[in-house]
Formats: C-alpha cells, structure tokens, sequence
C-alpha cells in the first residue's frame, strides 16, 4: 500500500483487513491499533468492515444520505495523528480543551471532523493546497 497516497482501495481494503485481524484477535501494527480503537466506536460500519469485496465496490453518495465509513475512519486516523504530533501547531491544546468541554474525545473530532473537511472542500474548489491557518481558525471557534 502507498503509504502517503493510498487508492481508493488500498484504504478500503486496510480497513477491511484489520477488522478481520481484530475480530480473529491477531497481533496488530501501531497504525493498526488506532484504526481498530475508531472502528470500535463506530458499530454502524462493522457490516460493511466485514465484507471486503462489497465494501470496495460501494460508492458512497450524498444524494443516498450515505457516509462513507472508509472517509470517515480515515478522518479519525488523520486527526489523530495531527493531534500525535501538535501540527499545525496548536492543535493538540484544542483537541484536548474541546474533549474536556464535550466529555468525550470521539464527539471532538466528529466536530474537528467538520473543520478539515470544510478546509478540503475549500482546497479543493480553489485548486489549492489546505491552509493550515484557515483549519486552525476554524478549530479555534469549536472551544
């Protein structure tokens, strides 16, 4: 799998595999674990976890009302690890005073969830790269 620009079904298919490797209790990578960790908060998506060859044949549309799990879980592992590292800077003081104001560290990034797909869609409509700056301002005025 390419790590830094995987397709489309190298995701789907990391997600599918560590799920069968959880479910069947194997021994996971560090990358794995955390994947495994937000799948576990997530019940709604097992179904589609557990059927790889369906899960990479799904699209998943708006105009359907459907979320797309694999998004999703990728936000969650993004965010984290954004948080991991404290970049952009200042990000790790806001996931931590936002889960403290909320109680909860999976509803946190459900609403920073909303601020980076904000800036990706923004990005991507100009054509341009994501502005950090525009991502922590926008994390700035969940707390």
């Amino acid at each position: 799998m390419a790590i830094f620009n995987p397709t489309r079904e190298e995701v789907r298919r990391f997600f599918c595999d560590t799920w069968k490797k959880r479910s069947e209790n194997q021994v996971l990578t560090p990358m794995e674990m955390l994947a495994s960790d937000w799948m576990g908060e997530h019940p709604e998506y097992h179904p589609q976890l557990a059927d790889p060859e369906n899960a990479v044949a799904q699209d998943y549309t708006p105009e359907r009302g459907e979320t797309n799990p694999f998004l999703h879980l990728s936000m969650h592992l993004s965010i984290s690890e954004q948080i991991s590292i404290d970049q952009p800077p200042g990000i790790k003081a806001i996931a931590e005073k936002l889960t403290q104001k909320l109680g909860s560290k999976h509803e946190a990034q459900h609403l920073m969830m909303d601020c980076l797909g904000q800036v990706m869609w923004e990005a991507q409509r100009e054509g341009k790269a994501l502005n950090p700056d525009n991502y922590l301002e926008a994390l700035k005025r969940l707390n």
